[in-house]
């Protein structure tokens, strides 16, 4: 009976981690599309500010946008890991959404509701540890990171530094994975971006 309790409190913690790390993502979400919404009266020669690369204004002459607001916030890398953390999620809550099917299905065996019990909790720790892995590299002085914790191994995937990934950035970057993980070297794989 204890057992029962224990993991049912154990779902309804981690369907509460889900639910948290969905909203938190999805008001990001919110804030970027209310951001977004433009004034569609604009008349012809006039351009609204996309993707910070060029603005026209009411002559038609255009702007760079970088080169106006004097500096280059390397936008594009920045929303290459906001979609991939986005597109982690989206994935891993159609995955818990489809494991909770099976949870709350009453016709199902209990084998098979241990079995998505269970993986609905590693994926919470997994995205648990992602976060925490994420922040430490950030932490360490890199500029952006995204990890990816699956069954062969993890996938850091950093924003490229200056001069490149060192040999004693990559020990670092290992150093904090294997910490938080407990996976061995072999099994993760640091890539950079270009």
């Amino acid at each position: 009976m204890k057992k029962k309790g224990a993991i049912y409190s154990v779902i309804a913690l981690m369907l509460c981690v889900a639910v948290y790390l969905n909203w938190s993502y999805n008001r990001g979400d919110d804030d970027f599309s209310a951001a977004s919404n433009t004034d569609d009266s604009k008349i012809l020669g006039q351009a609204q500010l996309v993707d910070g690369v060029a603005q026209t204004d009411e002559q038609g002459k255009t702007e760079d946008a970088q080169e106006s607001s004097g500096f280059n916030d390397g936008s594009s890398e920045d929303s290459y890991f906001a979609e991939a953390r986005l597109s982690r999620q989206k994935a891993r809550d159609e995955a818990v959404s489809i494991l909770n099917v099976t949870v709350e299905n009453e016709s199902a065996d209990e084998d098979a509701k241990a079995a998505a019990t269970e993986s609905i909790q590693v994926m919470a720790q997994s995205a648990m540890k992602e976060s925490r892995i994420e922040n430490l590299v950030i932490a360490k002085g890199y500029d952006e990171c995204v990890v990816f914790i699956n069954d062969n191994g993890v996938n850091v995937i950093v924003q490229k530094p200056e001069n490149g990934l060192q040999q004693e950035d990559i020990a670092r970057i290992r150093d904090i994975v294997i910490s938080e993980t407990g996976v061995s070297a072999e099994q993760i794989k640091i890539i950079e971006t270009e």
